[in-house]
């Protein structure tokens, strides 16, 4: 009998723990494209290239729930935002990329060393950044500008001149020179204030999503007992 009703909470914890991943999947989709109708123009970068904090959903997702649940609410941002693009879907496709790495990169170090917190934060966020970098850097040069030239008819010529002409700190004039200029600098910058932000949020919150009192049961009655 213990046992039969030992399988009953455990199948009622696992019924639990799905419906709060869920729940908290597609609030963090709808955040998150909220925030990526919500674009900022940055000096010295080119007008093609607007910046927003739709990460930051996506990130917090993946500390709570894991990198999965991060990963798809960067693949349904993306999906509801494609009938409000004039990219041919390009852009949105290389923002999933980009940003799963980014969720993947930070949610996998911090899970694994979440049991120091502060520690886990910092490392997970600072080799997220590093990861959106070079991920972007690799999508862009060898995925979106041949894309934007190919498919949209963007000359490559085009997109370095407005990239040199928006930085009046360095002359870019090729390819490689708009990938390191521009983009590392953008998505450096984008990375770690997403990272801040996110850490300013998640620390003062952590403690209402935590999904180990889902897991184990406890959580209720120690809050209760302290």
């Amino acid at each position: 009998m213990s046992e039969v009703t030992s399988n009953l909470k455990e199948q009622n914890q696992t019924r639990k723990k799905m419906i709060y991943r869920v729940a908290l999947t597609g609030v963090m989709t709808a955040l998150a494209e909220v925030l990526m109708m919500l674009e900022i123009p940055l000096p010295l970068m080119p007008g093609f290239l607007k910046y927003d904090f739709s990460d930051i959903p996506a990130l917090f997702a993946g500390f709570v729930c894991g990198p999965v649940a991060g990963v798809i609410v960067e693949f349904l941002k993306n999906l509801l935002h494609m009938p409000f693009t004039n990219t041919q879907y390009i852009g949105e496709v290389a923002n999933f990329i980009s940003g799963s790495v980014f969720v993947i990169t930070g949610a996998m170090v911090f899970r694994a060393l979440r049991s120091k917190r502060s520690e886990a934060i910092i490392y997970s966020l600072i080799s997220g950044t590093v990861a959106l970098t070079l991920a972007t850097s690799i999508v862009n040069y060898f995925f979106c500008l041949p894309l934007y030239e190919k498919v949209m008819g963007f000359p490559l010529p085009a997109i370095i001149s407005m990239c040199d002409e928006a930085n009046t700190f360095v002359k870019i004039n090729s390819k490689l020179d708009v990938i390191l200029m521009t983009f590392v600098p953008f998505n450096i910058f984008k990375g770690l204030s997403i990272s801040l932000v996110t850490l300013l949020v998640y620390i003062p919150l952590s403690r209402f999503f935590k999904e180990d009192k889902l897991e184990t049961g406890k959580g209720t009655a120690e809050e209760k007992a302290s």
